[in-house]
């Protein structure tokens, strides 16, 4: 069998380098920064007021003084005169700091004077400046490479003029669940009949992992059928990977394994429980460019660990993001593994008082217990020479942030 590891690295090496794109900065949000982006100018650009009151000389206001108030500097005015010796202007927050002054007295410490103000408490020299460049120095990097634009870096980037960010696009991912078996959820099943869950499960991975998605359905048991409907999809070129679900097992009927196998897919059986049918390689259709495809079993479990084993971690990787965290835990109880597999079981953590946590197994190990897959908050991961694991022993979990 293939190692977990070595189908990893194999399915990791399929995902496409991203493409950059510039967006602005409210349509980027989520995505990653393509490159350090110097700002432009200077936060704030020029001195202002970080309080409503009046600019002054310190020197001439001191507790008792009465100024005259020369004039008026409201927020957005563009033509201020410099402050006279001996006189007060109004100012309000945000409004620049007129040449002269020194010191803002807030309106507080005032009487609130209009042609004349009485100071009721001197000012400390360059109290209640927001200095130029205080945020920000033109030039100095304001977007890191890799950081995810947020409603922050939004806020930034507008505050910095900046009309559009190169970020990196996210991957397009096509979702195709085979089984003659799928229906559509709201429809009557016949006996036999299953609604379909794998593609929105993974479709709704995939966008949490930073891809945008679409759901091809249905594609009944048939090797030309699924041919022609990729065939029909792909042409336009915009999708960047296919992943697949059910077909890939060793019986008959096995239509993702029929219908790619010749044309550049391989598959394999990877040592893991769950999850052990895979399949990954590039197909090409009509002399267009060679998709990459990934190729889940479909069992719903095995699906979804398959996606968080293999294909998330490469999917973060491409997007130089961090992929899911890993901690040691404690268990709960005792817990028997295959030897020869690495198992993935589901698991829930709980805090403990010295600031450890211990874990304890849910749910069966079948594959087809989704409900235990989505009450999880992590996964341990028992390597596949572990045969048995006492209570208290640590094991590797890899936390789920639903």
């Amino acid at each position: 069998m293939r190692s977990v590891g070595d189908h990893r690295a194999a399915v990791a090496a399929l995902v496409p380098r991203r493409r950059t794109v510039d967006l602005p900065p409210e349509a980027a949000v989520g995505l990653p920064v393509a490159r350090d982006v110097a700002a432009p100018i200077s936060l704030p650009p020029f001195t202002n007021s970080a309080m409503d009151g009046y600019a002054v000389r310190a020197a001439d206001a001191a507790a008792g003084a009465v100024l005259p108030v020369a004039f008026d500097v409201p927020a957005g005015r563009t033509d201020v005169p410099a402050l006279p010796p001996g006189a007060a202007c109004r100012i309000m927050t945000g409004a620049p700091v007129p040449d002269g002054a020194d010191a803002i007295v807030p309106v507080e410490r005032t009487d609130g004077g209009v042609e004349r103000v009485r100071i009721d408490e001197a000012p400390e020299p360059g109290r209640f400046f927001r200095a130029s460049g205080s945020d920000i120095e033109a030039g100095e990097v304001a977007l890191h490479e890799g950081e995810r634009i947020g409603p922050a870096t939004v806020g930034l980037a507008a505050a910095l003029g900046l009309r559009t960010v190169r970020v990196l696009a996210p991957l397009h991912v096509a979702v195709l669940s085979t089984g003659s078996e799928l229906v559509e959820p709201g429809t009557p099943l016949l006996p036999g009949q299953i609604y379909e869950s794998n593609a929105p499960m993974l479709a709704s991975a995939l966008r949490e992992a930073g891809a945008t998605a679409e759901v091809l359905r249905f594609v009944a048991d048939h090797p030309d059928e699924l041919l022609g409907r990729l065939a029909e999809r792909l042409g336009a070129g915009d999708v960047d990977l296919v992943v697949t679900s059910g077909g890939v097992s060793a019986g008959a009927f096995e239509v993702v394994k029929e219908a790619l196998a010749s044309r550049g897919v391989e598959f394999a059986k990877v040592a893991m429980q769950p999850g052990m049918p895979q399949g990954c390689g590039t197909v090409g259709f009509d002399g267009g460019a060679r998709v990459p495809f990934v190729t889940f079993p479909g069992n719903p479990v095995s699906a979804l660990v398959s996606f968080e084993v293999f294909l998330r971690p490469a999917l973060r990787a491409a997007m130089g993001l961090p992929d899911r965290s890993r901690r040691s835990a404690r268990l709960a109880g005792p817990v028997d593994s295959i030897p020869g597999k690495r198992q993935y079981l589901r698991g829930r953590l709980t805090p403990e008082d010295d600031g450890t946590d211990s874990v304890s197994v849910i749910g069966g190990p079948g594959s087809h217990y989704l409900r235990w897959l989505a009450q999880a908050d992590c996964l341990l991961d028992i390597p596949a020479d572990v045969k048995h694991l006492a209570g208290g022993e640590a094991v590797d979990v890899i936390v789920l942030d639903h």
